[in-house]
C-alpha cells in the first residue's frame, strides 16, 4: 500500500521510507535544480557588459557550459526518478501517481489543507508522502521538470543542427509551437515554477519539522521517519 495515514493518538515506531537511491537522487536533483535556475536566469538576463578581453573572461560561456551540463545531468536523473518509481519500494511512485481515486487519500487531502490553514490542532501523520505534498510535487516539480527537459533540448537542437540526435529526438517540439520564441517562453515559465516549487518545499518541509509530529528533513537524510505524539 502505498498511500496511508496513520492513527493520530499513541507512539509510532519509526520507518523506512525512502531508499538510498532515491534519497541520492533527491539532493544531487536539488543541487543541479539550483544551477539551472541561476545559470538559466543569468543567460535570460545577462549581467553588465565586464571589461577586458572577452575570450578570457568567457563569463556567458561558463554560464552556458554549466547551463547544459547540468540540464543534462537533470534529465538523466529525471529518467532514472522514473525507472525507479517501478523498481523502488512501495512509496517510490507517490511522486508521479497520487491515489486520487482512493477516499482514504482525498479525506487525507482535506486533512492536510486544514492543517496547513491552522484549523486542526494535530497534524497528520503519514507513510510516505501525505496527499498534498502529491499534489504539489506533481504540478510544480513532475510536469514542469518533463517540460524544461523537452524544450531545452529542442532549443539545443536548433544549435546542433539538423542532422544532431538531439534534432531527431526533439525536433517534433520545434514543429508544435512553430518558432523558437516560444519555446523559450515555456522554457522560462518552467524555471519559474520550480523556483515556486523549491521555496514552498523548503518551507513546508522545515515547518512540519519544527511543529508536525512527524521528520522530514532528517528522513530525506537517513530514509527513517521518526514519529512524535
Amino acid at each position: 500500500m502505498g498511500y496511508q495515514r496513520l492513527p493520530d493518538d499513541g507512539d509510532l515506531p519509526p520507518q523506512r521510507i525512502f531508499d538510498w537511491p532515491c534519497r541520492a537522487w533527491h539532493w544531487i536533483n536539488a543541487l543541479l535544480v539550483v544551477v539551472l535556475i541561476v545559470s538559466g536566469y543569468l543567460i535570460g538576463t545577462p549581467l553588465p557588459s565586464s571589461s577586458g578581453d572577452t575570450s578570457s573572461l568567457y563569463v556567458m560561456g561558463w554560464l552556458r557550459f554549466a547551463h547544459l551540463a547540468s540540464g543534462q545531468l537533470f534529465a538523466l536523473g529525471f529518467l532514472f526518478r522514473v525507472y525507479w518509481a517501478f523498481n523502488g519500494n512501495q512509496y517510490s511512485w507517490q511522486l508521479f501517481l497520487p491515489t486520487f481515486w482512493k477516499k482514504s487519500w482525498t479525506d487525507g487531502f482535506w486533512a492536510q489543507i486544514k492543517w496547513n490553514l491552522l484549523l486542526l490542532k494535530l497534524a497528520p501523520r503519514y507513510v510516505g508522502l501525505n496527499p498534498v505534498a502529491n499534489v504539489i510535487m506533481l504540478v510544480l516539480f513532475v510536469l514542469p521538470s518533463l517540460l524544461t527537459i523537452l524544450t531545452g533540448f529542442a532549443m539545443l537542437a536548433e544549435v546542433t543542427g539538423h542532422d544532431s540526435w538531439q534534432y531527431f529526438c526533439f525536433g517534433w517540439m520545434v514543429s508544435i509551437f512553430g518558432n523558437t520564441l516560444d519555446l523559450h517562453l515555456l522554457h522560462r515559465l518552467c524555471l519559474w515554477a520550480l523556483v515556486c516549487f523549491t521555496m514552498s518545499h523548503i518551507y513546508i518541509a522545515i515547518r512540519e519539522d519544527a511543529v508536525g509530529r512527524q521528520t522530514m528533513v532528517s528522513t530525506m537524510l537517513s530514509g527513517i521517519r521518526q514519529y512524535r505524539r
